[in-house]
This record gives C-alpha cells, sequence and structure tokens, in this order.
C-alpha cells in the first residue's frame, strides 16, 4: 500500500488528532493516564425508591431484555449476566481486570458491544415509564435492586463495562433522563450523586481520545459530563462538579462547530450517529432548560437547528429512514415506544427545543419523548418546514421527492473519514417504502468477509469495478484514498456527480425525477475486466423478463450502449445491528466502458 496514500489519509484525519491517540495510547501503556490512578467505591441502598418501599411491595421479576431496539432475550434468574452477550452467547471472564488492560477485541467473546448493552441502561428508562404509569413505586424498587446488583458485580474502573467512556456517559444520560421523567430534578440523593460522581472520573481523564475520534464519542460524553456535572454542582455546589459542567459544555460547543457542518450533516455520514448526536444534545439542552442555566451560545443553537432539518429531511413519514452509514443499534433516549428505526421521536424533541415548533404538529407516538420529559409541544404561525428537495454540498447528500418518489443519492464527498464504500448510492422510496436500499452494517466485529460486504461496494446501489471496493481499506475502520466528486451539477430534480478512484476505474451517475418515474444513467469506463451495478430490491415477489424487472407496482427497465448481462441473484442486509436477512438483487454486468440507462417506473 502507497505510503503517500496513508500520508495523504493521516494529514486527512489531522495532526492533532493523531496526536490525541498518540498521547492516549502512551498514557495507557506507560501508566502515566490520570484515569490508571482512580479509585472509587460504588454505592449501594436506595437511588430511586424510598427506604421501607421494598419491604410493602411484591416484586414483580422483568424476564427479558431488549438489545439493540429490537432483540429480546431472557432473563436467567433476577437480575442480568452483566457479562453476557446476547449476541454470541459468551460470557466475558476477565472482569476483575482493570478496564485498560481488556483487550479491544477478543476472538472469545466477539463484539464486546453486546457485553455492554445490558450496562447502557435501557430497562432503567422501561422501569421509570412503568412508573410512570403505574405510580406505585413497584417498578423503582426493581430498579434500585438491579443498580445495586450492577454495582457489586462491576466495581468502579474493573472489568469491560468501564473500558470505553461512551459507555460510561450513557449510563449518566440514563440516570438523568430518569431524574426528569420522574420529576425529581431537585431530589437527587448521595447515592445517584455518587453513582454520576464515579462515572464522571472515569470519562474526564480520557475524553482527549473521544475528542480525538471526531464522531458521537466526543459529544456523547461531553453531554454526560455537562449534564452529570450541572446536577451534581445544582444539588450540591463544588468547585470539581462546576469544573466538570464548564468541560461538557466547551466540547459540546466544540463539536458542534466543527462536526456539526454547514449544510447540517454530521461527520459520520450516518443518519443513525446523526441521531445520536442529535439525542445528546437534545438532552443537554433539557438540563439547561429545567435547571435553569445559562442558555448556551447562539451558534451551537443554529448549528442544532440545521442538524435537526437534516435529520427531518431523511425521515419518511412512517419514521423510517435511508440506512446509509454506519449503524451500531444505538437509540439514545429510548422514551418513546416506537420501533427503534422510527426516527420522528428525536425529530419531535429536537425540532422543538431548538426552533420552539414541534415539526409533527398532529398526535402521534413520536410525541412521547415530549411527554416523558414534561415539555409542551409548541407551534410557531406560518413556519415553514424545510424542502426534502436539498443539496447537503459539504456532508455529500441529494435528496429529491415528488408525489410518490423520494430519492436520497450519496455524493463521494469527505471532509471526515468514510466508514463504507458508498459513493454514488441510490437510495429509492416509492409511496412510503424503500424499494431501493442501503445493506447497513451488521457488526463491527464481523469476519473479514462481513466487514467487506457491509461497508463495501456490494452493499450498496452503485458499480463495483473489478471486484474491488472504491477506497482501499487501511484497517478495520479506515479507508485510504477518499473519493472526491467530479462534474458535480444540480438542479432540484435533475442531477449528477461522478469519481475516479484510486485504480483509475470512472464512474459518473445523472440522476432525472419526473412525475411517474426516475431515470439513472450510469457512466462507467477505466476498469480491466468487469464492472457490476447492483440494484439492491426491497424483498417482494420480483419478476424478471429479458431486461424489464417488476413487483407489479413499479417496473425497473435496462438498457445499455454496449452488451451486458442482467441477473437477478440474492444478497443480505442489516436493518437493526447484528441481523442479517436476505433481499433480492439485480446485477448489471459489463465487460468494456459503457452507458447504462435504469428506469424506475410507477406502474400503478
Amino acid at each position: 500500500m502507497s505510503l503517500i496514500m496513508k500520508g495523504q489519509t493521516a494529514l486527512a484525519l489531522g495532526l492533532f488528532n493523531l496526536f490525541r491517540v498518540f498521547k492516549y495510547r502512551m498514557g495507557v501503556k506507560t501508566g502515566l493516564n490520570p484515569v490508571q490512578k482512580l479509585s472509587a467505591q460504588l454505592p449501594n441502598g436506595y437511588f430511586f425508591s424510598q427506604s421501607g418501599q421494598s419491604e410493602q411491595i411484591n416484586i414483580s421479576v422483568k424476564s427479558t431484555l431488549t438489545a439493540f431496539g429490537y432483540s429480546k432475550y431472557p432473563l436467567v434468574g433476577q437480575f442480568p449476566n452483566w457479562f453476557y452477550s446476547p449476541l454470541t452467547q459468551h460470557t466475558f471472564q476477565n472482569v476483575e481486570k482493570p478496564w485498560y488492560q481488556i483487550p479491544d477485541f477478543d476472538e472469545k467473546v466477539g463484539d464486546i458491544k453486546g457485553i455492554w448493552e445490558a450496562s447502557r441502561f435501557d430497562w432503567l428508562i422501561d422501569l421509570v415509564l412503568q412508573e410512570c404509569k403505574a405510580r406505585n413505586g413497584q417498578a423503582l424498587v426493581e430498579l434500585d435492586l438491579w443498580l445495586n446488583d450492577w454495582c457489586n458485580n462491576n466495581p468502579a474502573y474493573l472489568g469491560p463495562n468501564w473500558k470505553c467512556g461512551q459507555e460510561a456517559s450513557i449510563r449518566v444520560m440514563h440516570i438523568v433522563s430518569a431524574l426528569i421523567g420522574l420529576g425529581k430534578i431537585n431530589q437527587l440523593n448521595d447515592n445517584i450523586s455518587s453513582f454520576i460522581e464515579v462515572h464522571l472520573k472515569r470519562i474526564e481523564p480520557t475524553i482527549d481520545y473521544a475528542i480525538a475520534q471526531d464522531n458521537n464519542h466526543g459529544t456523547s460524553e461531553a453531554a454526560a459530563l455537562y449534564i452529570g456535572g450541572a446536577f451534581l454542582n445544582k444539588n450540591k455546589p463544588s468547585p470539581q462538579y462546576e469544573k466538570w459542567q464548564a468541560l461538557g459544555e466547551k466540547w459540546l460547543v466544540n463539536r458542534a462547530n466543527k462536526l456539526i457542518m454547514e449544510d447540517g450533516g454530521f461527520s459520520q455520514y450516518s443518519i443513525n450517529y446523526h441521531r445520536v448526536m442529535l439525542d445528546s444534545y437534545c438532552l443537554a439542552e433539557i438540563v439547561c432548560q429545567k435547571l435553569n442555566l445559562k442558555p448556551f451560545s447562539k451558534s451551537l443553537y443554529t448549528q442544532l437547528q440545521k442538524a435537526t432539518d437534516w435529520l427531518y429531511v431523511l425521515t419518511q413519514a412512517n419514521g423510517d429512514v435511508p440506512n446509509l452509514g454506519a449503524n451500531d443499534g444505538a437509540k439514545l433516549i429510548p422514551v418513546s415506544q416506537t420501533d427503534y428505526r422510527d426516527f420522528r421521536p428525536t425529530v419531535q424533541l429536537a425540532s422543538t427545543l431548538f426552533y420552539k415548533h414541534s415539526y409533527y404538529q398532529d398526535l402521534g407516538t413520536y410525541d412521547q419523548s415530549l411527554d416523558f420529559f414534561h415539555i409542551h409541544k409548541l407551534e410557531k404561525e406560518n413556519f415553514k418546514l424545510p424542502s426534502r428537495n436539498q443539496i447537503f454540498n459539504e456532508s455529500g447528500l441529494i435528496t429529491s421527492k415528488n408525489d410518490n418518489f423520494f430519492i436520497a443519492f450519496k455524493l463521494p464527498k469527505f471532509k471526515f473519514r468514510p466508514s463504507q464504500c458508498d459513493g454514488l448510492h441510490l437510495d429509492v422510496w416509492f409511496k412510503g417504502q424503500n424499494i431501493l436500499r442501503d445493506g447497513g452494517t451488521y457488526s463491527y466485529n464481523s469476519s473479514s468477509k462481513d466487514l467487506d460486504y457491509f461497508s463495501g461496494v456490494a452493499s450498496h446501489n452503485t458499480v463495483e469495478f473489478d471486484k474491488h471496493q472504491q477506497m482501499p481499506r487501511l484497517s478495520r475502520f479506515l479507508f485510504g484514498a477518499w473519493l472526491t466528486p467530479k462534474n458535480l451539477t444540480y438542479k432540484p430534480y435533475e442531477f449528477g456527480c461522478g469519481y475516479q478512484d484510486y485504480w483509475q476505474c470512472e464512474h459518473h451517475r445523472k440522476v432525472l425525477l419526473t412525475d411517474n418515474q426516475i431515470e439513472v444513467v450510469d457512466n462507467i469506463s477505466g476498469f480491466q475486466q468487469q464492472a457490476i451495478l447492483r440494484w439492491r430490491l426491497q424483498p417482494d415477489h420480483w419478476v424478471l423478463n429479458n431486461n424489464i424487472l417488476t413487483n407489479g407496482k413499479v417496473e425497473i427497465i435496462l438498457e445499455a450502449e454496449h452488451s451486458i448481462s442482467i441477473h437477478l441473484t440474492e444478497g443480505e442486509e442489516s436493518r437493526y445491528y447484528y441481523q442479517k436477512t436476505k433481499l433480492p438483487v439485480l446485477e448489471i454486468t459489463a465487460t468494456q466502458p459503457t452507458t447504462i440507462f435504469t428506469v424506475i417506473k410507477d406502474i400503478t
């Protein structure tokens, strides 16, 4: 692999970020990182329930947990095994090791995210929701029993559940969300205070490493420092608590200015991570309002308004979104009883907080996030919602919509590191159904075959040249020779873009949206043996007859300047983390430079 390419990639990542990572790793390796000198005792006793309640109430034991927003698995006994992975059915063994001695990847356990899932405390929010409905204290007693069991089995800074600062941050955010949902913002008892403090001590010394990633880790950890520090300082003022709050605020502003682009897109080019980021800021703003703190800067609110609009444009009427970018199964504020893939609760919460206008005015399940945090639905007169015909030039996306079709067109443009080979991917929705779709993520700790498939070109609606990716892979999470756009043109219903890759292969795609059809023109050249254009289809009864594919609702008609072969085959998609399902894929193979014409036609 070219040293020049590696050097260019390092410069694109940012030398200061690389220095932060180097400093962090050397600190851990030499034992000089402050977090390695920490010691603390987690509390036990009453957190949310009242003394004496447990003697008066018969506890109904939860029988299942939910992982990654969709996967239910049974509990064995009264409490979870905090080191069991529902993904791999393996149990982590080195639970008494300091977190920094635990490797990032353990072949015996597989994806460590499975271990972390129960310790994110989504169940805590579930029990709070039960209490908000029943108001009998029973769920709070059960909640406290679980918290005590977690504290007993996860001594401070030992074991896998302390390994990641973001995981500690999510626990803090869920504890604080619970306090707000229960209306106990001024009832922070000593055990809750101690629990939050132990976590903030873990987050602070490694936040530089989180910031160096230029992703959701920095925003999540900044949010935890801000809201945790603010709650602690409000209930029992202290210079240390004030310092944590100020540090969190500093990085929240910094991250918004750097990672939220001018068009509202987020640095990770991922709709789910966009939601994680926006949820973090929503919770910070809720705490700011509930505790009557000084508002954030005007520039921060402007950035968050742009980020809200970006997510709204991609969110369909039923709440689903294109499966674009990396997706780790996170739903940071799980207070609404909606499907994991319903993004409307975040749009509703963010628009209400940052625009003072709730984007969905009709009553719906998306209002549950407002209800949980005791926030009134708001309406401004003559408020104009953002158009769904947009070019997000900096974050690299074009959207276009008419009565029946919605298009999301991924431009090969990267200010931050790309996580997938999805240049010129075209996502197509017809009457609210995602008929041409992205493959998703599946798992970050999967086999090299799965990793190459799901983050690679084969899981996107674009062209694969000579069986290689669009960009050379440098490591598990890093590509080199980032694509750049060529000949970008834009009108609301007619647009196009191209690129030349590291191997001198060229692809230019033009898209035209009319009343009842989409025309796609793919010009391909520069390859040595073959090029494969893929259209990844919604599972349905598709029938291919010569050059026409139909499911009875749309027709996909194919033509080309030179000879092509057309096959209907099978691929995979991952709409939820660690879940794989089959889907039909239309493959068009060319062995010489040509132009391929695709018409997607409404025949209803």
